[in-house]
């Protein structure tokens, strides 16, 4: 027999206008709890980026409960943007873990009322570590946030919970105070997209800035190229071998002086020009778009998208052909 937890409650079209409505005002709480932060960006939320920047250590984030898991967001945001930070479990704190705080780091303490037992027990340890301690709160006048050496005030007025009880519009706000502090500190710090990419070597945004074309092109006999005085049929044969769309026209010296794509097949033979007798320098194109090998993956990507082409040839600082890659190299390698 199917338990009472297992049977489905049926929802009658009926309500569909009242649930959205509900989403609705949740968003709307949420929404301005967030924008009720803004005038709060004052002197403290200053002090409290120094601190983080002048840091020797770590910034050791914690928090109990609901704040507990905004704490490891923050904490791995901070860590994520050049500041370098772990999540603590208050609870485990007083069971042994108090020894990963040690005198060059700051602590963030995330706590609503201010008053969670398991960080005030945290205090008199800080107190003797002269640890920094910053307090995301909703009461600054609270045990918490007296002994705070900064008080970052994320109080709402009330909890997009209809019963004013879960915590949704305040973790809300208090996960908005941290990332303002993250991106603050980062801004300051100069940190940059390719910082981003080195803590992020296996995402997209990782591959993007630190794959280079040298690390995805073709080399050697699977390059697509020709002479300049070979005939358009030879220039086709070549396209065809080499699957990459185009071919490159290079002279002895293999000097880049061309290039002969699928749209110009397409131009030649609407002159209806003789595939046997036409030469290549005719038809190629001269002033073809080329990258150079050291190049970031991203910018074959975004040369191919402003000029609506799908192959590119790589040449060094001389002009020399050393390569070449289409676009789908670059979704091989998770560029695109």
């Amino acid at each position: 027999m199917d338990s009472p937890a297992a049977t489905a409650v049926p929802v009658a079209p009926a309500q569909d206008e009242q649930l959205m409505a509900s989403g609705r005002r949740a968003l709307e709480i949420e929404r301005r709890a967030i924008e009720a932060l803004t005038p709060r960006i004052g002197p403290a939320f200053a002090r409290a980026c120094h601190i983080c920047l002048e840091c020797a250590g770590r910034v050791v984030v914690t928090g109990m409960g609901k704040s507990g898991h905004i704490a490891g967001k923050i904490a791995a945001t901070l860590a994520s943007t050049g500041t370098p930070s772990f999540f603590m479990h208050p609870a485990e704190a007083s069971h042994g873990d108090l020894g990963m705080i040690v005198r060059s780091d700051a602590l963030l303490a995330l706590s609503n009322s201010g008053e969670t037992p398991e960080l005030v027990l945290l205090l008199p340890h800080l107190k003797r570590l002269a640890v920094p301690l910053m307090v995301l709160t909703g009461r600054a006048d609270s045990t918490l946030g007296r002994a705070a050496d900064v008080v970052l005030d994320v109080s709402v007025p009330e909890e997009a919970c209809p019963l004013n009880l879960a915590p949704t519009a305040s973790t809300t706000a208090t996960l908005a105070m941290g990332d303002a502090l993250a991106v603050s500190v980062l801004e300051a710090r100069g940190f940059t997209r390719q910082d981003f990419a080195r803590s992020h070597p296996g995402g997209a945004l990782g591959r993007k800035l630190l794959l280079h074309v040298e690390d995805l092109m073709r080399t050697g006999d699977a390059i697509p190229r020709v002479a300049p005085d070979a005939p358009l049929r030879d220039g086709l044969l070549e396209m065809s071998r080499k699957g990459l769309g185009m071919t490159t026209v290079v002279d002895p010296a293999q000097h880049l002086l061309g290039v002969f794509t699928d749209g110009d097949l397409r131009r030649a033979l609407d002159r209806q020009i003789d595939v046997h007798g036409t030469r290549m320098k005719s038809v190629m194109t001269a002033s073809g778009k080329s990258i150079g090998p050291r190049e970031l993956a991203a910018e074959a990507v975004h040369l191919m998208e402003v000029h609506g082409i799908t192959a590119l040839p790589v040449v060094d600082a001389q002009g020399r052909l050393v390569g070449a890659l289409n676009v789908h190299d670059l979704l091989r390698a998770g560029v695109v």
